[in-house]
């Protein structure tokens, strides 16, 4: 990890709000970001937590926290992390200059495999894969199949076609990435491989976690698009909130500085509760308060109603959807209507056909169905 070569703040241990240089009601704070510790936190009651000695005169705790995988102000090694993500929770200095390329209003979401066979009747201007497609979950490196070519070659595509990849994986895929992105030059391939956009990944954000690890992963979500950016890619950052101000933290960094778009991975709100309490608050705060012409990218909202709330929020062409399901469902022999699935024989490629046009429909507020060419659902 870097030595900036001074002293850096670091998270009170044992989450001690009154002696914490970030909690906004320390006088004596130098980076006041966070209004207190977490209530749901379910990792203060580890070892190093209560057990608030200097980390070298507790070789045991030491060795448990290099084991762990969360950033707490007890972690034996919370100096060596501050350090990795620049010494600060800001966000000011990192920049993602862009510009998003012209995108349809929905863009499916492939496994990289038959795209041909796939679009053979859509003949549709973009598609996307995940990270765990490019960067293998069991080596962390770059497939094969991705090195020393584009994305579009390696996909299969047409030359006008896009190729958008999305950064977001599993918690060790993403960690991964963080890891070796400098010896790896992880940035610097992708560039190679002119990806036309990329959802840069994303460093996971829970309740049950201690409030540090939240704030450095918002940090080193920026951090990673800054440097994709950096590289010439144009990165699209992820932005994930468990507070209010979070998101004020968000539009204070985008007065400064302006990403291509900014994207919101909405995989993991899968309940109602999840939606109602959390996804769509934020949401909706964001629909007020960010400039009116920065577009959304949004990945992983799926059915009919909560598209159609997103359209209510983000008007007026703002509003990219990526998604899953039309490739899930084909796979599995069914394609989705108006009143929901409908398990049918058919061919996968006229059943993704179906799925994508249905849901480009809600994506441009309406509803379409129906495949072209020669092959019918039956």
């Amino acid at each position: 990890m870097p030595r900036l070569g001074r002293p850096v703040p670091v998270p009170a241990a044992g989450c001690n709000c009154a002696v914490c240089p970030f909690f906004i009601d320390n006088p004596d704070a130098v980076e006041p970001v966070c209004s207190g510790s977490s209530s749901s936190c379910e990792y203060c009651g580890c070892s190093r937590a209560e057990d608030l000695r200097p980390a070298l005169a507790d070789p045991v705790a030491s060795s448990a926290c290099s084991r762990c995988p969360i950033r707490c102000g007890s972690r034996s090694d919370i100096a060596a992390w501050m350090e990795d993500i620049g010494g600060t929770m800001h966000f000011t200095g990192l920049r993602i200059p862009g510009t998003l390329p012209e995108l349809p209003p929905f863009i499916p979401q492939v496994d990289g495999h038959d795209i041909a066979a796939l679009d053979a009747q859509l003949q549709w201007p973009a598609y996307a894969v995940g990270l765990r497609r490019v960067i293998s979950p069991a080596t962390h490196k770059v497939y094969p199949r991705f090195q020393g070519t584009t994305a579009r070659q390696a996909l299969g595509l047409r030359s006008e076609q896009r190729a958008i990849l999305v950064g977001y994986a599993e918690d060790p895929l993403v960690e991964a990435y963080w890891t070796r992105r400098v010896e790896d030059r992880l940035a610097e391939q992708l560039a190679e491989q002119e990806w036309d956009l990329v959802l840069t990944p994303n460093a996971s954000m829970y309740f049950n976690q201690p409030r540090a690890e939240n704030l450095i992963n918002m940090r080193r979500n920026l951090m990673m698009a800054s440097e994709l950016a950096a590289a010439g890619v144009a990165a699209v950052p992820n932005c994930y909130w468990l507070r209010l101000e979070d998101l004020d933290r968000y539009l204070d960094w985008l007065d400064e500085t302006r990403p291509p778009a900014l994207a919101v991975n909405l995989q993991t709100f899968r309940t109602q509760v999840d939606w109602e309490e959390m996804a769509l608050p934020g949401l909706t705060y964001l629909a007020a308060t960010l400039p009116e012409d920065l577009p959304i990218v949004l990945t992983g909202a799926s059915r009919a109603d909560r598209i159609a709330s997103l359209q209510a929020l983000f008007p007026g062409g703002r509003l990219r959807l990526i998604s899953q399901n039309p490739l899930q469902y084909a796979r599995h022999g069914a394609v989705m209507t108006a009143g929901g699935r409908v398990d049918t024989q058919a061919r996968t490629e006229d059943l993704f056909t179906a799925n994508v046009r249905f849901y480009a429909g809600l994506a441009a507020g309406g509803q379409q169905q129906g495949i072209g060419g020669g092959h019918g659902l039956r």
